[in-house]
């Protein structure tokens, strides 16, 4: 069964000023993630949002533990303009939460 598989809930959010300057990319991540549900069982994206107070896009993922999520990062890195991905904990829980922000960040 599925249950045997754990998963993890990480967040990938795009900054405010990264999308400002490419206002097209959260489109193009949203495709990505797509294809990565279709690409990975157990991968899927329980929530899409904006956060206002912080002035970010968030899509909040269930990510199987077989999955290596800098390698995937890796490879949206590959398919976006270039940007900085920082890594930080999310306030309220024990997510983990990537913010693909510009280089000068």
């Amino acid at each position: 069964m599925e249950d045997l598989e754990t998963t993890t809930q990480t967040e990938l959010a795009v900054g405010g000023a990264y999308q400002a300057a490419h206002p097209w990319v959260v489109q193009a991540i949203t495709g990505f993630l797509s294809a990565c549900f279709m690409e990975y069982p157990g991968f899927r994206v329980q929530r899409h949002f904006d956060e206002p107070e912080s002035g970010m896009h968030i899509w909040l993922c269930e990510i199987p533990a077989t999955l290596k999520v800098p390698r995937l990062l890796k490879r949206l890195q590959a398919d976006i303009p270039a940007c900085r991905i920082s890594e930080q904990s999310a306030a309220k829980d024990a997510r983990i939460r990537y913010i693909v922000e510009t280089m000068e960040g």
